[in-house]
Parts: C-alpha cells; structure tokens; sequence
C-alpha cells in the first residue's frame, strides 16, 4: 500500500510502502532524483510502478538492491542512463572512530562572499565525476550554493584566499549526517590538506551528531584511502544511475 505526500508549492514527494499490517516496508523520495530505501521486494514491484508518474529525474541514488531493483523493473521504459556507478562503498564514522590528525586546521563555514570561490570548485567536482558542469547556467548553480552556505551546509578550509579543501553537508536524520562534495583542488593536492581538512570537519560536526556517513565510488581509491585514515568503516553499498 503506497502513501504519498507533497510539500507545499514543490514538486518533490516522498512516498511509503505499508504492509497489510500497516509496517512501513520502504519509502521513496521523487525529487530532482529518485532516492530510496527498501528491503521489501513488494515495495520495490510498488515503487517500479509509481515510478512511472515520475519522468524526467537526473538521477537514481540509494543501497545498490532497492537501486538495482527499480531500475530492473522501469528500464523498460525509461531513459537510458549515461552514466552508471554500480558498486559505491557506503562509509560511517562515529565520534570514537575519529583519528586526530596533526596539526589542527581552520575549517569553517564558508561565507555568503565566498560563494563563488565555492561553486566553482563545486562545479569542477561535478564535471570530473558526472561529465557535466553545473557551472554552464552560472547564475542558479551559484544561488544554491548561496542558499546552502547561508544554512551553514558548506565546510571550507581557505588560506590566503585560496581553497585548500571543501565540503558541504547532506541529508541528516537522528542517526547519521550524510557529507558530500569532498574535495581538495588538483593544484593542492598530495600536501596531506584533504587528511586535515576531513579530520578536522569531521571533529566539529561530531560534537554535535550521532554519526557522519558518505559514500564513494569503487575506483576511487585515493578518497577511500582518506576516508579510511580519518578512521571512516564500510558500512555498505550504494548505487547510482545518471540519466541525461
């Protein structure tokens, strides 16, 4: 049994799954991109279906079965993706796991005069990782980068007017604070900033959540790497279709 609501003045909906005993057996979230969670495979068959109300997302993104198994029951239908991450290791960290790097850093939320600085990084992130570039409609990338920096979602670690790491913070529910756009540019690279700037994040945010969690792709080795010596575990395995 499916139950779906809007809110108010947006497109986006989050839809449940319930089982005859009224036990919710997954939840879908239609957005810009699907995302999902479920176990149940009666959830995913419901989910294959309402999908098709759903035309037009950028991208699916959530643990590799519920993923997998939606896209096997709409690729009949739907847009082929251009791209496909199949294996995305999902990583945690919890307060007691963190290893201190030395020395401490100035991490920080960015401010709103840093935002271009920010979008343009951002923007070369998305370009290597998704081979497009956000950066090509200027004027609405950098206002959701203004929007996010205001709600204190981006974490930067600048010297000198130059960005030295990056990252801005996703999804949050009781149990885990999801981080994403983890970046260190190419030109400060291989100087051990990432290692700091993470570590450093890491231990501001852990003051106040239960749990931070990411998730990375498979052949990205040097950012499991650093994920690994900030003292993040495996925890499990996302996937992600992109569609044009």
């Amino acid at each position: 049994m499916l139950e779906g609501g809007h809110g108010p003045a947006v497109p986006d909906e989050l839809v449940l799954n319930r089982d005859f005993r009224g036990r919710t057996t997954g939840l879908i979230f239609y957005g810009a991109q699907l995302v999902i969670a479920a176990d149940d495979e009666s959830a995913i068959d419901a989910f294959g279906v309402e999908t098709r109300k759903h035309r037009g997302l950028r991208s699916f993104v959530g643990p590799k079965h519920a993923v997998d198994g939606v896209w096997a029951r709409v690729h009949g239908w739907h847009p082929q993706p251009v791209i496909v991450r199949p294996e995305q290791p999902l990583y945690a960290l919890v307060p007691e796991a963190l290893r201190a790097a030395s020395p401490e850093v100035e991490v920080r939320p960015a401010r709103d005069d840093e935002a271009e600085l920010v979008a343009y990084h951002s923007g070369a992130m998305i370009l290597g990782e998704l081979g497009y570039d956000p950066r090509a409609n200027r004027g609405a990338f950098t206002g959701a980068v203004r929007r996010a920096i205001a709600q204190g979602l981006w974490w930067v670690w600048i010297v000198d007017g130059e960005l030295r790491f990056q990252l801005n913070i996703g999804p949050r529910t009781s149990a885990t604070t999801q981080l994403q756009g983890v970046w260190t540019p190419p030109a400060q690279r291989a100087k051990g900033y990432a290692t700091l700037g993470l570590a450093a994040v890491a231990r501001c945010l852990l003051a106040k959540e239960t749990t931070l969690s990411l998730y990375v792709n498979d052949f990205n080795t040097s950012a499991i790497a650093l994920y690994e010596r900030v003292g993040f575990s495996r925890v499990g395995t996302f996937a992600t279709y992109v569609f044009p």
